[in-house]
């Protein structure tokens, strides 16, 4: 029966997200069963697109990407793929309505990753994070809403800024191999070779307005999506005040990181704010 070729699918989704990202792992198990998997779902297909542009250095990136993004098209047409991480996206795909625009603007930021190298204006910083961040947010909040098109609809502006501000943590945070690895600069008008604590406050002023923005709609969310949503919040702004503290010389020469002890602090205080009726 199809049914088990489907729930291997599910299976494999749910495997990529615990192996790429402990932190948003953690915080998927804290949304409800309903909806859980879904959002494994959607991770799997951006964490498969993201890897081909950022890691697979041994071979032909745009070749690889272009037959991934077919593939990915095809999928959505037949509601079906042989591919284990594409039958599981297009399944919530069609499942919540997913507006295709959105997935064309990841892909889009992707392919962009291919070739660009460096955002010296902020139009493109802002496309690129449109694409890579702002629409992730977007998807999953098609499923936070249940495909309820008001509900998005009031929900759209907060969830494309903690999309924004989740994306340029990880920025920040990675500036290291970003620039060494990849040879990439996505913050405009910054040296990061010369990155300054003026240009670091900046940066980071820019991220808490995103987070501000962000958690007006985490209290507005349904139940079933709430603690999970506010669980990731936690761990980045947690994130981000280490950064704050952490000199740009340091930055620039270490990852910065939250210790496994400190996110199951996190997980345990955000779950007493979240009963006590503090999300709100």
């Amino acid at each position: 029966m199809k049914t088990i070729f489907d729930d291997v699918s599910y299976t494999c989704s749910k495997v990529v997200t615990q192996s790429y990202s402990t932190s948003f792992s953690l915080a998927t198990k804290m949304l409800a069963p309903s909806i859980r998997s879904d959002i494994y779902n959607i991770y799997g297909f951006v964490r498969f697109a993201d890897e081909i542009v950022d890691t697979f250095h041994d071979y032909d990136k745009a070749k690889l990407f272009n037959a991934f993004e077919k593939d990915m098209e095809q999928a959505i047409d037949d509601k079906i793929s042989l591919n284990p991480i594409l039958n599981s996206f297009q399944y919530t795909y069609h499942k919540y309505d997913i507006p295709h625009h959105l997935v064309e603007s990841f892909m889009k930021s992707m392919r962009m990753d291919l070739t660009k190298k460096n955002y010296e204006t902020f139009d493109e910083y802002r496309e690129y994070i449109y694409g890579s961040a702002d629409v992730v947010g977007l998807m999953c909040l098609c499923v936070f809403v249940k495909g309820d098109k008001e509900k998005y609809e009031k929900l759209k502006e907060s969830a494309m800024a903690l999309g924004s501000a989740f994306q340029k943590v990880n920025f920040l945070r990675d500036l290291k191999a970003d620039y060494e690895n990849l040879n990439r600069a996505y913050f405009p008008n910054t040296n990061l070779l010369e990155l300054d604590e003026h240009s670091k406050k900046c940066i980071v002023n820019e991220i808490k307005a995103d987070f501000a923005l962000g958690y007006s709609g985490i209290v507005l969310l349904p139940e079933q999506a709430k603690f999970g949503v506010y669980t990731a919040y936690r761990y980045y702004k947690k994130l981000l005040q280490k950064l704050q503290s952490t000199p740009p010389l340091e930055i620039k020469n270490t990852r910065i990181r939250v210790p496994n002890y400190q996110k199951f602090g996190l997980l345990a205080q955000s779950y007493v704010n979240y009963k006590l009726q503090l999300v709100q």
